[in-house]
């Protein structure tokens, strides 16, 4: 996997797959002075060393006949990826997991893999920069961080890219943001979020960019749709496959459905998730994962394309985020699709935060049963259909 974390100068063309043919031609002609010709051809291809396997074609076609093996169509590329809601691992400097947080990812590790795996991060990696978003005074406001060693318990659960654009992504101003970069880079890990930012991928020959949106200033913005829009569009010149992470979204255990119109929280503006997400399709992008509520939200597909509203929480060691209810249940986004964007396959893994706020598969699949029923409720006709595992279709 290549990541270029960079926006280029010269965007490229959207790639699609292609397939490859081996002709084969030729005959041995053998010639008897004053006999007529007879015997038969053979034609053999061997490959550019000893060691390759061969090909051999034997013919019985008669003298001055040749024959050309038709090409094969090549069966779309396609890749999988795999998407959590928010992560927490814990909050620095006396709200940690035990064990310095070696294996906190463990049981979910079965779950996240994928040829991408996502996951948004809304914490900064950093040690205390000196500036925080709470001050001395954090009773009345939540700020989060965990040292610069987390960053390889992400890269053990096998993470690959992580989301920056959420509210906690600044906790502790732009030296802790950039901290977090550099760590999550030292690890191999990618990133994206930050204003312009557009991170492209290689994943199995298929080039993926991912950009990340919130309702924040050292993101790109949700609220303002034409510029999203085209940031998305440059995307597509850069890429086979475009994904949008977008924080979105008012906060807590009543905020389940997705209605049209903007959302606000703590009189802010959290943007109108179905209105940019529509957009967001419509300028290019081929999947829209969703996350910021707190809670599940329902999905629909759109011109094709699946918009998940909200994955709800992930992970929140040590007590960092409210696991009671629904607000202790999320899961895993699992989607295959084709090099130019077509649906191949989907799944919904449900997964709860167990005491310690540590992510754990949920038996009782409450948060598929949760997404089936708000699908159903809010996008009536464009729901997915989920069948009793978790397997995803578009609805027919």
């Amino acid at each position: 996997m290549y990541d270029s974390s960079r926006t280029p100068s010269a965007p490229r063309r959207k790639r699609r797959g292609s397939g490859r043919s081996v002709l084969v031609a030729g005959a041995v002609l053998v010639l008897l002075l004053g006999v007529a010709l007879a015997g038969l051809a053979a034609v053999r291809l061997l490959g550019g060393n000893s060691s390759a396997p061969r090909w051999q074609v034997e013919s019985s076609a008669g003298a001055g006949d040749t024959e050309t093996p038709s090409p094969t169509p090549s069966a779309p590329k396609v890749i999988s990826l795999s998407a959590t809601g928010d992560i927490i691992m814990g909050n620095a400097p006396d709200r940690l997991p035990p064990n310095g947080g070696k294996g906190f990812f463990d049981p979910v590790k079965q779950a996240l893999a994928a040829d991408l795996v996502m996951g948004n991060l809304e914490e900064p990696i950093t040690d205390d920069t000196g500036t925080s978003k709470c001050g001395a005074d954090a009773t009345q406001c939540h700020q989060f961080r965990v040292p610069p060693a987390y960053a390889a318990h992400l890269k053990d659960a096998g993470f690959e890219l992580l989301n920056q654009a959420n509210n906690h992504g600044n906790d502790f101003g732009p030296a802790g943001y950039r901290n977090t970069q550099r760590h999550l880079r030292e690890q191999g890990l990618a990133h994206t979020g930050a204003p312009n930012e557009i991170t492209v991928l290689e994943v199995e020959g298929v080039q993926v960019a991912v950009i990340g949106f919130s309702a924040y200033a050292w993101n790109n913005s949700v609220i303002n749709i034409p510029v999203a829009e085209k940031l998305v569009k440059k995307a597509t010149g850069m890429a086979d496959l475009v994904v949008v992470q977008a924080h979105m979204g008012g906060e807590g255990s009543d905020k389940i459905h997705v209605r049209p119109g903007t959302e606000m929280f703590l009189g802010e503006n959290r943007g109108d998730p179905i209105k940019f997400s529509h957009a967001m399709v419509d300028a290019g992008a081929d999947l829209i994962v969703g996350h910021g509520p707190h809670v599940l939200r329902g999905m629909e597909f759109y011109r094709g394309r699946l918009i998940a509203y909200s994955l709800g929480n992930f992970a929140g060691g040590a007590g960092a985020l409210n696991n009671s209810g629904r607000l202790g249940w999320g899961g895993v986004l699992k989607v295959s699709l084709t090099a130019d964007g077509g649906w191949a396959g989907g799944e919904f893994v449900s997964t709860y935060m167990n005491g310690a706020g540590k992510p754990t598969p949920d038996g009782q699949r409450r948060g598929l049963k949760a997404v089936r029923e708000l699908s159903e409720a809010d996008f009536a006709g464009t729901a997915p259909a989920f069948d009793p595992t978790g397997k995803i279709a578009p609805a027919t």
